[in-house]
């Protein structure tokens, strides 16, 4: 039995204004025009000179920081050079012996962990602690279409993407499987969010993996000859090149053939890894120190202040939630995955304290999800405020109106953005709970159905839910549920 070793190289555009080492705009690709954000330095012309973007040293700290990672006083930019068509200047301004920072950790919650394999006595069971080498500044390249034309291809190039900041962050081959290194991905993209130093908005290409994969026999020590693939983004294409490659090396092992070191390619439409180069050693990019920059001095006072502005994080969130809330570890996983739904939830809290955390986070995660993935809609555009759901659930929790009511009533909030108060009132939605009301209607609903009666009164006890549903019925689904059944079971007993 083989199994896999992985480590990923995740590569994070940074979500300042202007690029690297030039004052060009950061635009996005999807809808600026070709070529439009160019200028001489980032399209590689002679004699131009790039300075390095403050504003991106500075929120390459804040994720080292997250990380934990050690910040070097001194990091050094190099030149890495290879030729490829989308980087005019042959060379790309990277960082390599002297990164920005190193030696960090990022946990993840997984369903079968193996604890302390890494020796952290302060992961708590359903955790994995995964290394950070490195965590280094470098700029984009720029981006190639490719012709589908046959008889005329031809390739075009932008150089709009040509020098943007990016975030390369390398981590040890600490994961054992696809599935692990997609939560590590999860996890780091949830992560850059809640820092606002991405957007993770992987479609636009903003953030891409770049998977280091190896097998060997379970028990053996040291690492297997490794493929690298390239350029993956989706958590869907990570997992599957990864599942495949890994099943590709296994049964060449199998059959005694070896493992050839390359770059592969993931061809979505094949479901396939396939070969592109050679694999790269360090020193086939030539790597020597940018003569056109200084040495990078971070000043240990920036640091701090850089450190204590940073907002709290994922993993200090759902601890907090768990404790402060008393929420399980499913229901604070789901709300601190994202931030935005995380603050939601909480504005909930705060306009609502009568109301249980549970209750709240249940009809966050499930009944406004589910009418935001039906409508295809994210919080930003959501009609319903935390203020307005906590007015909801605070008649809800009053007996005002029952859970199918207010079920019907946060779909008409969700079209339209009435309140809930507004909504019941205009439409005479309130709950019935009137004990005399409600018995007059479960006695003639037992009246008007003799024959169920004698029936569940011979021992077909499962009657009395379709008895529960005939009362609700005639209250148009606003009886207190719990008065009909209460009142229910009193009357069928007198019928005995």
């Amino acid at each position: 039995m083989y199994e896999s070793i992985i480590g990923l190289e995740v590569h994070a555009e940074i979500a300042t204004k202007s690029k690297m080492f030039c004052g060009c705009p950061v635009v996005d690709l999807t809808q600026a025009e070709p070529n439009s954000a160019v200028c001489p330095v980032c399209s590689g012309m002679p004699g131009t000179l790039p300075v390095v973007n403050q504003r991106a040293v500075e929120y390459g700290l804040r994720v080292a920081l997250a990380l934990g990672c050690e910040i070097n006083p001194v990091s050094i930019f190099a030149r890495k050079n290879y030729f490829y068509p989308d980087l005019p200047k042959g060379y790309q301004i990277s960082q390599y012996k002297q990164p920005l920072a190193r030696h960090g950790m990022l946990r993840i919650r997984t369903a079968a962990p193996r604890l302390a394999a890494l020796g952290q006595a302060d992961i708590q069971p359903g955790e994995r602690a995964v290394r950070v080498r490195r965590v280094h500044l470098e700029e984009d390249t720029g981006k190639l279409t490719h012709s589908d034309d046959e008889t005329n291809p031809y390739s075009l190039v932008d150089l709009n993407r040509a020098g943007v900041p990016l975030l390369e962050i390398v981590s040890e081959p600490d994961l054992r499987s696809p599935e692990e290194a997609r939560l590590y991905g999860e996890a780091l993209r949830n992560l850059l969010r809640y820092l606002g130093v991405n957007s993770g908005d992987m479609q636009k290409g903003v953030l891409r993996f770049e998977a280091n994969v190896s097998v060997r026999l379970i028990g053996e020590e040291g690492l297997g000859t490794r493929t690298e693939i390239k350029n993956l983004n989706s958590f869907r294409a990570l997992e599957r090149s990864m599942a495949y490659e890994i099943e590709r090396q296994s049964e060449l092992h199998r059959r005694g053939k070896p493992v050839i070191q390359q770059t592969m390619g993931w061809d979505e439409n094949r479901q396939v890894t396939v070969p592109q180069r050679g694999k790269e050693e360090e020193e086939d990019y030539r790597y020597f120190p940018e003569p056109d920059l200084p040495p990078l001095v971070v000043d240990e006072k920036w640091i701090e202040e850089i450190r204590l502005s940073l907002p709290e994080l994922p993993q200090a969130k759902f601890q907090r939630f768990q404790e402060q809330y008393e929420l399980s570890a499913y229901d604070a996983d789901v709300l601190v995955a994202d931030q935005e739904v995380a603050d939601y939830f909480e504005a909930v809290g705060e306009a609502a304290p009568e109301v249980s955390a549970k209750l709240a986070a249940n009809w966050v995660t499930g009944e406004l999800f589910g009418l935001m993935n039906q409508a295809g809609v994210g919080l930003s555009s959501l009609k319903v405020s935390p203020q307005a759901l906590a007015g909801l659930l605070k008649m809800l929790k009053g007996k005002r109106i029952n859970t199918p009511t207010a079920k019907t009533v946060l779909a008409e909030m969700f079209d339209g953005g009435q309140s809930a108060e507004s909504i019941v009132e205009a439409k005479g939605l309130s709950q019935i709970s009137d004990a005399d009301h409600i018995a007059n209607m479960v006695s003639q609903v037992l009246d008007e159905n003799p024959e169920q009666v004698t029936k569940y009164l011979e021992g077909k006890e499962s009657l009395a839910n379709w008895f529960f549903g005939q009362v609700m019925r005639a209250a148009k689904g606003k009886a207190n549920p719990q008065v009909v059944k209460d009142e229910l079971a009193r009357q069928l007993v007198l019928k005995n």
